[in-house]
């Protein structure tokens, strides 16, 4: 997919999740999202319950590798965390609540 046409300074996040979803078209991509995402929240609650904070330090190698392998293989981009990385981590968590929910297909 060609990013040059497509608008890429936002003054919001309801600018920038529309541009985010653009990004995440290919199903395979947003399920990539969705297991890693769901990981985190495994890890995290596993974390906290068995008190090794230490696996802390795995959440963004979980979160961002399963991201970035359905970005480079399969959605053939690159993920939109390099130019914004605050929105796109918004908008990680917003696309799993929207996959949950069924708004999303997945």
């Amino acid at each position: 997919m060609n990013n040059n046409n497509k608008l890429t300074s936002f003054t919001s996040f309801e600018q920038f999740y529309p541009y985010y979803l653009s990004e995440h078209e290919n199903k395979i991509c947003r399920r990539f999202h969705f297991v890693g995402s769901m990981l985190v929240v495994c890890l995290l609650v596993f974390s906290a319950l068995s008190r090794q904070f230490y696996l802390l330090w795995f959440i963004p190698v979980i979160g961002y590798g399963f991201a970035w392998i359905g970005h480079f293989y399969y959605e053939k981009n690159r993920p939109a965390t390099f130019k914004h990385p605050f929105y796109s981590l918004w908008g990680d968590w917003v696309m799993f609540k929207d996959m949950l929910i069924g708004k999303i297909p997945w």
